[in-house]
This record gives C-alpha cells, structure tokens and sequence, in this order.
C-alpha cells in the first residue's frame, strides 16, 4: 500500500489520530455522581459526625480552653429541639421565604450587573481606570456600615435589605468576572481576528467562553456573601426572615435558637453555591472535559 493511500486509510487515521475526550454514559449527572466516590462521601460524612461529637462532648462538660470556652453554647441535642419548635411554628415557611427573596433579589441585580461591568472593564483600559478605582474604595467597606445610607437612599425598609445583599454579592462577582476576562491568552483573540472574527464574534466565541469559569466561581462566592450580609440586611427592620429571627433571638437570650438560625443561614448559603456551580457545570461542558483529563 503506497503512502499516500496509507495516510488516508480511516484505520491509520484512527490510529494516528489523538483520542477524543471519552464522555461519561448517561449525561452529566451520571459523570458527577461517578465522580463523588462512595469513600469520598464517608469520609465527608464521618467528619460531620466527628465535629458534632466535639460540639456535644465540649458543651456538656462546659470546655473551657482558656481563650475559647464553651461554658454558654447550648449542646447540639438542645439545637436540635429548638429546631424542630421552628419546624412546628407557622412562622417558619414566613421566615425562609422572605429571606430567599431577599438574598435572590439583590444577588440577582448584582449578578446582572457585576457581570456586564466586568466584561467592559475587562476589555477596556480606559473603563477600567475610570470605573474601578470607585468600585475598588467601596470594596472593603462592611455590609453594617452600608445601614444607615440604605435607610436614607431608600424609601422602604425592604428595599434597604436587598441593597445590602447586592452589595454584600457585588464585588465577588465583578472582581472574578474582571480576572476571568484578563486571563484569556491575548494569542487566542489574535487568531480569530486574523481569522475573519468580528469584534462581536470574538466576543461571543473567545472572551465569554473564556471568562465563564471565573465568572461561575464569581457568582458562588456572592451567593454565598449574600447570604453572609443577610443578618446586617435584616436588623434594619421587619419581621420575618432568618437572619431576623437569629437576632432576635440574640436579643432574647435563646441561644439555641441563634445556633439554629446560624445553621439554616449556612445550609441555605451552602445549596445556593452548590446549585450556581451545579448550573455553571451545565454550561460549560468543554470546562468539564478538560478537568477530568488534566
């Protein structure tokens, strides 16, 4: 066979040719739950158990460590009553749903937002000596600290709690949106303008695919400090939500109660996050691929 007839035989091809990327059967939630071995998930498991066990053994012998004691925090078997009276109150399902539409409204607007300035100031040297410089003063200023403002700029108190989680998501969101957007190799926008690519087109099929996976972990860190500022949003006023009920109960002295509100923040903050990285997963299926073969 001469060489020519060699090089196009689809078995020399096929032999030549660098094996594609195997995807998983069964889809993506088929790969992720191969992913998460049955080890794994002990081994995550057991470290719960240990962590609670501490807790219980160290509140009911009123550990005392010098620095930290834990003569006042209630045992995690008095949380878990106070948790279930929650469960059994009507107040709860008000509690929850207005802390969701709270946390959700503001990280949707500074989602929106965070992601459009940073792909411009990304893009723009002159945009982003312009805009960052003010972002980047209002960056280390806390949640609490925003309070008093929110009360004057805003004509209802529920509106000033939603400024305080977009504030609180904002910045995590622009700042990785921003890096992801810098960190595309400047070789990969020159090959496709010298392609024929548009400024548009670049855009599209260079600089958003590129910056996503930053832009993701950008979006689970202010879900997460959005739920993190949701106690400051909350004590301006009302009187539902969770970050309210922890302190009230702080200003009651039901300290179980404040461990349970202090929970039901981290549970929902933790699925939140999950649920953004879950979806983010979803639309990058090149990300996927390419970690799994790193």
């Amino acid at each position: 066979m001469s060489a020519s007839a060699l090089a196009l035989s689809p078995a020399a091809a096929s032999a030549t040719a660098p094996a594609a990327p195997e995807i998983p059967r069964g889809g993506f939630l088929a790969g992720w739950w191969a992913g998460l071995r049955l080890d794994r998930i002990a081994l995550r498991v057991l470290a719960l158990i240990l962590c609670v066990a501490f807790w219980q053994a160290a509140a009911v012998h009123h550990l005392d460590l010098g620095i930290v004691t834990f003569r006042f925090v209630p045992a995690p078997t008095e949380v878990a009553a106070a948790a279930w009276g929650l469960f059994q109150s009507p107040k709860l399902f008000a509690h929850v749903t207005n802390s969701l539409i709270r946390v959700f409204a503001g990280f949707g607007v500074a989602a929106l937002l965070g992601i459009a300035l940073g792909l411009v100031i990304g893009r723009s040297r002159w945009l982003e000596d312009t805009l960052l410089p003010p972002l980047e003063v209002m960056r280390p200023i806390p949640g609490v600290a925003w309070i008093p403002l929110a009360i004057l700029m805003f004509p209802s108190s529920e509106l000033s709690m939603i400024f305080i989680t977009f504030m609180g998501a904002l910045f995590p969101v622009l700042l990785n949106t921003i890096h992801g957007v810098e960190a595309i190799d400047r070789r990969l926008i020159a090959s496709s303008r010298s392609l024929g690519a548009g400024r548009w087109s670049v855009f599209a099929e260079v600089v958003l695919p590129g910056a996503l996976p930053s832009v993701v972990t950008g979006l689970a860190i202010g879900m997460g400090t959005s739920w993190f500022c949701l106690v400051t949003a909350e004590m301006i006023a009302g009187q539902y939500g969770i970050g309210y009920y922890t302190w009230e109960s702080y200003t009651l002295q039901n300290y179980a109660d404040i461990v349970v509100g202090m929970l039901f923040i981290g549970a929902f903050g933790m699925a939140s996050s999950g649920l953004i990285k879950l979806l983010g997963r979803l639309l990058m299926p090149w990300y996927r691929i390419q970690e799994r073969h790193a």
